[in-house]
């Protein structure tokens, strides 16, 4: 077997998770990664009938079964993932309809997968319906999304109109627009059935006063998914105060349709 510290998929993670911390998006245990593997790809460097132990996952999906995720664990600080990766992620092998998980690398210290996971496996069941290709679900604490949803209406056309005119790559980035959830107890499957509903027209779901969810098919788009709107929502914050002379018009973000090919979400452009 391969040393998996030299894993591909790995290594994207650990700088994925040390980039999101030095943006300011995880602090303290604020936020958490899943990321879908292909049992190929980690057979080099586990033997994936040798499991650790069993954990509960307190939900069913029985469409993923026999699925493979490297996820951040429950309670660790992202600042230390790069430092101790196999204390603060695990690889976990969904079982029994979903009911089970069996761990077989990580979580030395006999931690747990993060208590988002339930919303991560329902947003990672509803994209895959969507885009075969999307493997990666990202929850974090974005300050600028965050603050907006204090001042902003929470209407999910308007959030995302307001997005899409501060800067021009916003609708080329996410064309599918936002979607924004009202403030809801976290860490429940509620919350994670909400996620998975909002997360199937839009891989950008916004949790008010609380954070944003980002769906991809790798961990660069997921993360340049949140780092462009998060971008926009700081041009947003440190103009809403002020009286706006100049706006990108419903027809230039047409122009940039054509320009880009992409299509604007259905409704949201004059």
């Amino acid at each position: 077997m391969k040393d998996i510290s030299i894993a591909p998929f790995l290594i994207d993670f650990i700088r994925t998770a040390t980039n999101m911390y030095n943006h300011g998006w995880d602090e303290r245990n604020g936020g958490n990664i899943s990321l879908m593997l292909d049992k190929n790809e980690i057979e080099s460097y586990l033997n994936t009938k040798d499991i650790l132990r069993e954990i509960p996952t307190g939900f069913r999906m029985p469409e993923l079964d026999d699925s493979y995720f490297l996820v951040t664990g429950t309670g660790k600080y992202f600042k230390n993932i790069q430092y101790a990766p196999e204390i603060n992620l695990g690889i976990v092998k969904l079982i029994e309809y979903g009911t089970k998980a069996q761990l077989l690398w990580g979580f030395k210290d006999g931690g747990n997968f993060t208590s988002e996971f339930p919303t991560h496996i329902m947003s990672h069941a509803a994209r895959l319906k969507i885009n075969s290709k999307n493997r990666v679900i990202m929850h974090c604490h974005p300050t600028n999304l965050i603050a907006m949803t204090h001042i902003h209406t929470l209407d999910e056309k308007e959030f995302t109109r307001t997005l899409w005119k501060m800067n021009t790559e916003c609708l080329v980035v996410f064309p599918d627009g936002v979607n924004v959830l009202p403030w809801m107890l976290c860490g429940t499957n509620e919350i994670g059935e909400a996620t998975a509903e909002k997360i199937k027209t839009s891989r950008l779901v916004v949790w008010a006063q609380h954070g944003l969810y980002g769906a991809g098919a790798d961990l660069d788009e997921a993360y340049g998914l949140i780092e462009t709107a998060e971008k926009a929502a700081e041009i947003y914050m440190k103009i809403a105060h002020l009286t706006s002379i100049n706006t990108i018009s419903d027809e230039q973000l047409h122009l940039l349709e054509k320009r880009f090919c992409v299509k604007a979400r259905e409704g949201y452009l004059d």
